[in-house]
């Protein structure tokens, strides 16, 4: 089984001794409240710490739980209510529904509620109020504790037991904690009483606790007026730092405004440019004040760069031990592998100095604001989108599509880097050659806008004319996961209009591969709602049969499975059987295989019949990639916090990329034998398009 939190928890390094047991060094004995699967130890836990006697239960998918009475009395030993698919009501996981499924309950996440950060100091902040600690004891710990206990007669949850079940609850546990984690709650965990605590942090975080650190990081001198000011306005009294068009060194920690333009920062022989995101057509009061890096000032007419991304309240290392930004700065020995600390407090650019070794200089990046610079970079790329797709973004008119569509279907049957399968026609397998760069886009689910914003990006459109970069598209352009928009399908074909004007323009680096949704089929649906169905009935009222005809020739030609000299993808899941490329290629002949790869799932505690690390190595081997090549997939968003999962299940090389969030897509950019995630924000281009003279 998967251990969600595997390799993700490190020792908590600053602690206090209460009554015996190690917490974090500043957590308030009050805030504490103890969770974890039956057998676990809550109960001797809360008693060693004198903490409240009784039991507490918490249904987490109740709107404002974290208000219940039942966590009035800290610390305390709660039970935790789950939402699992099928049922409107939370169970425990001891619960008789639970504990009798024939088949393991598929936990869905997303329905539990989480808590309002507070704003300002007149509003509770009830994600910090309380810390919650998972205690995860070794499954057979549990279980031997379980067994001994069910001896004494009065535990009928541990009837009819088995080492599998514990295994099973303690991992619904692992993956509710990592969530929590996620989504920005207090959460840390402990495998025994005896044992000291971990937190969660994933590969290359470096955030670290408020609760968990030595001292405050801004600690405020009283004995001062700035000090006093500071604690009363809870604002730290760092020094603003000016910058100008004249290099200066940064010695010491301070604040950079954001102001709308950009700067350089110059670490020994290592530039770092640092741009203001400022989205277009997004009114002043909804932009979120982030900031993008980028090793340049802007993109270049030679190829793709990636960059990183500082939101409002994160907290970045720049450094040669933050791996995801060496992938994409590939740093030089003269940054050192803890450099400085950037946060991002409501815009402004927090610097914390970590190595004095070699100086860091900024300096102004022109005096060009950042509007103006978008509004130079970004209106060719609009005005190119309009050349392609003929005029203003809207569904085209019967005739016009049918005779794109028909245009596609006949570079389908002869599409570039597809072998030939026995039938004669291109095979499922599409294998793209190495030397231009690759964008992967994940799940776009009828979302216009954020397929219009990748391509009017990094100047993708000017690289794609060159045959210096392929776009390819995992399936699944269709049919919108929004509540509101599910039964609506002028959105999805609005978004495939678009796709076959873009792949009539640019047959031999624009692809796009099969999704499960792709498909008329009755079974295809979100909520009920059966959207194969009315896709098909919506295509026959706005354009015949002829339409839906040339809609089904062109789901049956699409490839299956793209590779390069590097990496893999497909929309779902590697096959869980070794395959040869002679298979792949004829993949339409093997539609139990095909299915699996359109529609399986990661391994989980609630889906055991997903795929796992053998079966991505095995992939791998049968495509004569190398070990640990990128192998991606969409398909299975892991939590609505996040666009991309690099590494996914604890997979070395296996990244997972969704590109229909409501707050803008998210790509992976391929360089050398990396994936570079790329995320953009939310803008109403299709407005902005259709509004231009």
């Amino acid at each position: 089984m998967i251990d969600p939190l595997k390799k993700k928890l490190v020792p908590i390094e600053h602690l206090q001794d209460i009554k015996g047991v190690q917490l974090p060094v500043r957590l308030s004995f009050v805030q504490l409240v103890v969770t974890g699967p039956p057998g676990a130890g809550k109960t001797y836990y809360i008693n060693k710490v004198h903490g409240w006697p009784n039991e507490g239960y918490v249904d987490l998918t109740r709107k404002g739980w974290w208000r219940d009475q039942t966590l009035t009395y800290r610390p305390r030993e709660v039970h935790l209510g789950f939402p699992f698919k099928g049922f409107s009501e939370a169970l425990t996981v001891f619960d008789k529904e639970w504990l009798e499924a024939k088949e393991p309950l598929y936990l869905e996440l997303k329905r539990i509620q989480i808590p309002p950060a507070g704003g300002n100091i007149f509003q509770t902040n009830w994600r910090t109020r309380y810390i919650f600690e998972f205690l995860l004891p070794a499954p057979k710990t549990i279980f031997k504790r379980r067994t001994e206990r069910h001896k004494e007669g009065y535990f009928p949850v541990d009837k009819n037991l088995t080492l599998e079940m514990v295994v099973r609850q303690l991992d619904i546990y692992r993956e509710v904690a990592l969530y929590m984690h996620k989504a920005q709650m207090q959460v840390y965990v402990r495998e025994e009483i005896s044992k000291p605590p971990m937190r969660i942090a994933e590969k290359g975080d470096v955030n670290v606790p408020k609760w968990a650190r030595k001292e405050s990081e801004n600690k405020r001198d009283l004995k001062s007026f700035s000090g006093w000011k500071s604690f009363l306005l809870r604002k730290n009294s760092i020094e603003w730092f000016t910058v100008t068009d004249e290099l200066q060194v940064l010695d010491k920690d301070c604040r950079i405004p954001h102001d709308g333009k950009s700067f350089e920062m110059i670490i020994g022989d290592q530039k770092l440019v640092f741009h203001p995101e400022i989205p277009l057509g997004v009114k002043k009061k909804n932009i979120q004040k982030n900031w993008l890096i980028s090793p340049t000032k802007a993109c270049t007419a030679d190829t793709i760069d990636g960059f990183a991304r500082i939101k409002v309240g994160d907290r970045v290392l720049i450094g040669r031990d933050n791996s995801q930004y060496n992938e994409i700065f590939q740093f030089t020995k003269s940054v050192s592998k803890r450099h400085l600390m950037v946060t991002n407090k409501m815009g402004d650019l927090m610097i914390t100095l970590l190595d004095g070794k070699t100086p860091i200089q900024i300096v102004r990046s022109g005096d060009q604001d950042i509007r103006e610079r978008i509004g130079t970079n970004l209106y060719n790329a609009i005005l190119d989108i309009r050349e392609i797709y003929g005029g203003t973004i809207t569904i085209l008119a019967p005739d016009e599509a049918l005779g794109t569509i028909k245009k596609v279907n006949a570079i389908l049957t002869d599409e570039a880097y597809r072998p030939k399968a026995e039938s004669g026609a291109p095979g499922a397998l599409l294998e793209l050659p190495d030397e231009s760069r690759l964008l992967i886009v994940g799940d776009l689910h009828a979302q216009v806008d954020n397929f219009l914003k990748i391509l009017d990006e990094d100047c993708l459109l000017t690289h794609m004319e060159s045959n210096r970069a392929s776009l390819v598209i995992l399936g699944d352009a269709v049919h919108s996961e929004l509540a509101k928009d599910m039964e609506n399908m002028d959105s999805s074909i609005l978004l495939m209009d678009l796709i076959f004007k873009m792949k009539c323009h640019f047959p031999e680096n624009f692809f796009y591969l099969l999704g499960n949704h792709d498909s008329f089929d009755p079974s295809i649906g979100k909520a009920g709602i059966l959207q194969g169905v009315l896709m098909r009935k919506r295509l026959l009222e706005l354009r015949g049969e002829e339409y839906v005809d040339e809609m089904l020739k062109f789901y049956d030609a699409l490839a299956i499975v793209m590779k390069n000299g590097s990496c893999a993808a497909c929309h779902a899941a590697p096959p869980r059987k070794k395959i040869s490329r002679k298979k792949l290629i004829n993949l339409r002949k093997h539609p139990k295989i095909c299915h699996s790869i359109l529609t399986n799932r990661l391994k989980r505690s609630h889906y055991l019949a997903g795929y796992e690390k053998s079966d991505v190595k095995q992939f791998r081997n049968s495509l004569g990639l190398p070990k640990r090549s990128p192998f991606v997939v969409g398909h299975t968003p892991l939590d609505p916090f996040n666009s991309f999962w690099k590494n996914a299940g604890n997979i070395k090389g296996h990244h997972i990329i969704y590109s229909g969030r409501e707050d803008g897509p998210s790509v992976f950019l391929q360089i050398g034998k990396k994936m570079i995630p790329l995320s953009y924000p939310a803008e109403p281009l299709t407005k902005i398009i259709n509004e231009m003279k």
